[in-house]
């Protein structure tokens, strides 16, 4: 039997990364991490290793994904399959958690976007 430990990790203490996301907890195959995004925000196409579903807590923001566009709100929720490419623009005050599957801070997968 492996390990059945349970991990706490109080938000105050988690790690930031260069993106601005907060890391949360983080297993052998899924990790979860928090966005806060003022309005006007925006990123450049990108393309990341890793699955990713989230859930926005507050605020808007328009989804740009493989030429298809949504509006996420309150309570909507999205998935981004590994090797999608994505970009979003921050409409509103933006509070959102993210799962990502592998983790997505492990082994560099989580790095800003390079600039050609």
């Amino acid at each position: 039997m492996g390990d059945s430990s349970i991990t706490k990790v109080e938000s105050r203490h988690s790690p930031h990364g260069d993106m601005g996301q907060v890391y949360l907890a983080s297993g052998k195959s899924v990790s979860m991490r928090l966005w806060q995004e003022r309005p006007g925000q925006t990123t450049e196409q990108t393309i990341r290793n890793y699955e990713t579903v989230g859930y926005v807590i507050e605020g808007a923001a328009e989804f740009e994904s493989e030429g298809q566009l949504i509006t996420l709100g309150q309570g909507d929720s999205w998935v981004v399959p590994r090797g999608a490419r994505h970009r979003y623009r921050i409409i509103d005050e933006f509070l959102a958690v993210e799962a990502t599957s592998p983790p997505a801070q492990v082994h560099g997968r989580d790095q800003p976007p390079s600039r050609a």
